[in-house]
C-alpha cells in the first residue's frame, strides 16, 4: 500500500484571520513553541504553525484540506487582497540541516505527554549508528509530529527490536507529587532525559553526539540537575532536533508509542474514550470520571497543576 503523502503548505494571512485562528486553535495548542511563532497546534493529521508576521506553516496528511479551510476564510475576510499560498514540491530532495549530526553514530532524546492533561510523560533515548540509517528511513522514521498514529504503532516495534533504547514512564500520581514539591515541568524533563540518556552512554560507548531536542537553554537544563549526583555531559542540543538526528526521532516515536498504549490502557480501565491534549473535551471527560470516581481520582490520571483541575471544579459543583 502507498504511503500516505506528508505535504508542506504555507499561507500568508491578515491580522483579521489570525485573529480567528488564534481563538480556533486556543485549545488545540502545544506547550512547544517555535521561535517567532504565536502557537503551534495539532488539527488530526496536520501540524499548524502560526507565526508573527502572518506566515501560516501546515504539515501534514492532511494539509491541504486545512490550508484549504484557512485559505477561504481569508479570501472571505479580505476580498481585496492578493492571496499568497504557497506548496512545497513533491520531488523536492529531502535537506538535512544538520548532516554532520544526522549521519553519526548518536545517542538522543524527546519526550511526549507533557500537554496532555491525562496520561503520563514518557521519555526515550535511543542509540543509532551510522549502519541503522538506511534502515530507519526506510521505515519512514522523522519528526514524530508528521506521523500518524497509526504508522509509529505499525514500525515501532520493528524499531525496537533493532535499535537500543531506554524509557522512562513518569505517571501522574509521581507528576504531582515532584509538582508539589516545586519541580516545575522543565525541570522534570530534565531529570528524566538525564536517567534514559545516562542508561545508554554507559553500555554504549561508540558515539559521536548525544543529542536532546531543546526544551530549554544549556546553562538552564544542567542548573535543574543541579542536586542530581551523576550528570550526563556533552550533550548537544537542537531545535527541531527530530528533523536532525534519528537518535532523536528514534526516541520521540518510541515516547510517542508508549503512550498510545498508555491511552489505550486508561480507557479500557474507565470505559470511555480518554482524549489527549487539554482542550474542552478533556474537561467534560474529567468531569464524567470525578462524578463517578470522586475527585481525588484525577490524582491518578491527570496532571492537576494544569488549569482543566479548576474547570473540572468548577462543572462539578
Amino acid at each position: 500500500m502507498k504511503k500516505p503523502e506528508v505535504k508542506t503548505i504555507t499561507l500568508k494571512i491578515s491580522d483579521n484571520t489570525k485573529e480567528k485562528m488564534e481563538e480556533y486553535f486556543k485549545d488545540k495548542r502545544r506547550i512547544k513553541t517555535p521561535p517567532y511563532a504565536v502557537f503551534q497546534a495539532d488539527e488530526a493529521d496536520t501540524v499548524v504553525t502560526l507565526y508573527e508576521s502572518g506566515k501560516v506553516v501546515f504539515q501534514g496528511i492532511s494539509a491541504d484540506i486545512d490550508a484549504n479551510i484557512w485559505k477561504e476564510t481569508e479570501r472571505h475576510l479580505n476580498p481585496n487582497k492578493k492571496l499568497e499560498i504557497k506548496e512545497a514540491g513533491k520531488d523536492k530532495k529531502k535537506q538535512i540541516k544538520n548532516a554532520k549530526v544526522y549521519y553519526s553514530n548518536s545517542i538522543g532524546s524527546d519526550e511526549t505527554g507533557t500537554g496532555d492533561y491525562f496520561g503520563p510523560i514518557v521519555v526515550t533515548a535511543a542509540y543509532v549508528t551510522k549502519e541503522n540509517i538506511p534502515f530507519l528511513e526506510k521505515l519512514g522514521v522523522k519528526d514524530s509530529k508528521k506521523m500518524t498514529d497509526e504508522h509509529i504503532l505499525k514500525i515501532v516495534p520493528q524499531i525496537k527490536n533493532k535499535i537500543p533504547y531506554s524509557s522512562m514512564i513518569l505517571t501522574n500520581e509521581d507528576y504531582n507529587k515532584n509538582h508539589q514539591e516545586n519541580l516545575n515541568m522543565n525541570k522534570i524533563k530534565a531529570i528524566l532525559h538525564n536517567k534514559v540518556l545516562l542508561s545508554l552512554t554507559e553500555k554504549y560507548k561508540n558515539y559521536d553526539y548525544i543529542v536532546v531536542d531543546q526544551f530549554a537553554e544549556s546553562y538552564t537544563y544542567y542548573r535543574y540537575l543541579n542536586n542530581i549526583p551523576k550528570i550526563q555531559r556533552n550533550i548537544t542540543f537542537l531545535t527541531k532536533a527530530e528533523d536532525q538526528c534519528l537518535a532523536v526521532a528514534c526516541g520521540a516515536i518510541i515516547s510517542r508509542y508508549i503512550l498510545i498504549q498508555e491511552f489505550d490502557k486508561l480507557s479500557k480501565k474507565y470505559g470511555i474514550n480518554i482524549p489527549k491534549g487539554a482542550g474542552e473535551n478533556v474537561d467534560k471527560i474529567g468531569v464524567e470520571i470525578a462524578k463517578k470516581y470522586g475527585i481525588e481520582e484525577l490524582n491518578k490520571i491527570a496532571k492537576l497543576s494544569f488549569k482543566n483541575t479548576e474547570k473540572i471544579k468548577e462543572l462539578i459543583k
